[in-house]
């Protein structure tokens, strides 16, 4: 399900939104926002969040900083039994083309290569201050033109390299466009007790469905599924042999987004409830 979208304002560049702000709401899972090669920053101004990336989740709260490249990633709600999730964020977007024009220089050329697609800055107090310069302009879109909108993004790009240990702003900036490359196989494993789907995987890979289908089975001679639902019940029955774990938060913390979906691939691959089996193997 799409999440809900609350109070949307943006500042645009021929046509390319560089700062939004909106209020997110109503969701388990979403694919991100920004959809071309472009990298961005995002604030969280209130609420909470969870990243998926290829190879792990990062959770933020409420004055926490996301700075994520050009990759494939989820969001999430970090607090997956509840019904929904809700955070405001306020977000700025670097677009290769843009850099470019910001400073002048081939960011192509650069060799430097950053070892992560998306990790938590913390944010000081100027880039506290920025947030809220960025939130007022935000809401008063007719005092921002080109000008002050192109100075305002190189600025903040500078704040943040400072914060960085690549050589030059330069450096860093050119590796937002360098994704790191992940392992398939580390992919597979650092997600295969997650609720994703089949199609989800394919992206966080960055395949297509059938290509994802095709490479899964060349690496482990077993279609996605039936080797994701394999692992999800092994680790079921490693958490059954604790008393105190109970069945609904086994089925959480093994994937499942129901009790009811637990029970039903537990008892199709064991021949019995996950309750059963921990009677009989108590």
């Amino acid at each position: 399900m799409d999440p809900t979208i609350h109070n949307y304002k943006k500042l645009e560049f021929k046509g390319r939104t560089i700062f939004s702000k909106m209020i997110v709401s109503e969701y388990q899972r979403f694919e991100k926002y920004f959809k071309e090669n472009e990298a961005c920053f995002m604030f969280i101004d209130d609420g909470s969040i969870a990243l998926r990336t290829p190879d792990k989740i990062l959770y933020f709260e409420s004055g926490d900083g996301l700075l994520a490249k050009c990759g494939n990633y989820f969001f999430e709600n970090n607090q997956p039994k509840e019904l929904n999730g809700k955070v405001s964020i306020i977000t700025a977007y670097f677009y290769p083309e843009v850099v470019i024009k910001l400073f002048e220089e081939d960011i192509f050329s650069s060799n430097y290569q950053s070892n992560y697609n998306a990790t938590k800055i913390v944010v000081d107090q100027l880039l506290a201050r920025f947030k809220e310069n960025i939130s007022f302009l935000l809401d008063n879109p007719d005092a921002v033109d080109e000008t002050l909108l192109l100075t305002k993004l190189k600025e903040f790009l500078i704040l943040l390299a400072k914060q960085d240990s690549a050589p030059n702003v330069i450096d860093f900036v050119a590796s937002f466009f360098k994704p790191y490359e992940y392992d398939f196989k580390t992919i597979i494993e650092k997600n295969i007790l997650s609720s994703l789907s089949l199609d989800e995987f394919a992206k966080l890979c960055g395949m297509s469905l059938a290509t994802f289908k095709r490479k899964f089975t060349e690496y482990y001679r077993e279609s996605p599924k039936k080797y994701i639902d394999s692992k999800k019940i092994e680790k079921a029955i490693q958490l059954l042999s604790n008393p105190e774990n109970r069945v609904s938060d086994i089925a959480y913390d093994c994937g499942f987004e129901t009790v009811k979906s637990f029970n039903r691939n537990f008892k199709s691959k064991t021949g019995i409830s996950p309750t059963e089996y921990r009677v009989q193997n108590s």
